[in-house]
């Protein structure tokens, strides 16, 4: 029989971008699952702070972003751990950082990738992410079967509490991607918003974060009058909302396609197929009515190949 531990608080570090925190809550799920009665906190990116509680299985947050901390901070956060009394602590997104703090703050199951200080762990896999064999998903699952929390559910959700954006989205499209080898050619993006609103009839809302908002305007500004803009218009709640009220989201290797997952959205992603760490094989779209097109060159995929398989999309 496996080892059952005695867990009611425990600590989770997942605090780089969104995309990669939405894909661990089938692992928070396989937690709450093998231990009921245990409470979550929850490390995450300060920008995350709304769309974290909308995760029905997370107890509590600390907000700590992904940057360097100076050793003033560092202690506060140790001293902040030490006084919560973990019982575990589990670091998604591998980090001597967290590997230290919890080492000192005297957390006694500490569970890692084997990198970056991994001596200080008491639990540790081989960090096998760079080869793309499996869905990010299920390397997280792996992470907390050290310490046999194990779920049959891989599905994303998250409690919107009834949530209405006042748009009328048909077809979302978010062109960008934080990586430019991931990138679709954008000309292709603004070919394909004009060809849905002319030859399909259906209404498009660009979307995208702030970030992004000099360059959507640069190529998303005085298109048809069924065409919005909304980048940096909405926050990732709003976002999430208006993509539960739409019918399908045409991205890259983005965050919004594992939104659009949380919500029932079906997705059309784009994808390079040459690189292993960055395949769909590891981040691709999860649930029913998803499609990829995945090849070496994206720019070898064509407007008028997105546009059927749109079709197909919705017909289904």
């Amino acid at each position: 029989m496996p080892k059952k531990y005695d867990l009611k608080n425990i600590l989770i570090v997942r605090n780089d971008r969104f995309g990669e925190f939405l894909l661990i809550i089938p692992a928070l799920r396989a937690i709450k699952e093998a231990y009921p009665q245990v409470k979550i906190t929850a490390v995450v990116n300060p920008q995350l702070k709304e769309l974290a509680k909308c995760v029905e299985f997370i107890d509590e947050l600390i907000l700590w972003p992904s940057i360097a901390h100076s050793p003033v901070q560092k202690l506060r956060l140790l001293k902040l751990l030490k006084k919560a009394h973990f019982d575990a602590a589990i670091m998604f997104n591998p980090s001597k950082e967290f590997n230290f703090v919890t080492f000192f703050s005297g957390i006694p199951v500490r569970v890692g990738y084997d990198r970056k200080a991994a001596a200080l762990l008491t639990h540790k896999v081989k960090d096998l992410k760079h080869l793309g064999l499996k869905h990010e998903i299920d390397y997280n699952l792996e992470l907390v079967s050290l310490i046999n929390a194990v779920t049959n559910d891989r599905s994303l959700a998250l409690n919107l509490k009834g949530c209405l954006f006042k748009d009328n989205a048909d077809i979302v499209l978010h062109p960008w991607t934080s990586d430019p080898v991931k990138q679709w050619p954008i000309d292709n993006f603004v070919e394909l918003a004009k060809r849905i609103s002319s030859e399909l009839a259906r209404n498009v809302i660009i979307v995208g974060g702030p970030e992004e908002i000099d360059r959507n305007n640069r190529y998303f500004t005085d298109l048809a009058q069924g065409i919005r803009n909304l980048t940096g218009k909405t926050s990732l709640i709003q976002l999430a909302c208006l993509l539960s009220q739409a019918k399908l989201l045409v991205s890259g290797d983005s965050g919004p396609v594992h939104l659009a997952g949380c919500v029932g959205l079906p997705i059309l992603a784009l994808f390079r197929s040459d690189i292993p760490g960055k395949n769909p094989q590891r981040w691709g779209p999860v649930g029913e009515n998803s499609l990829v097109i995945a090849k070496p060159d994206l720019g070898s995929i064509s407007v008028e190949e997105v546009i059927q398989n749109i079709k197909a999309i919705l017909e289904t």
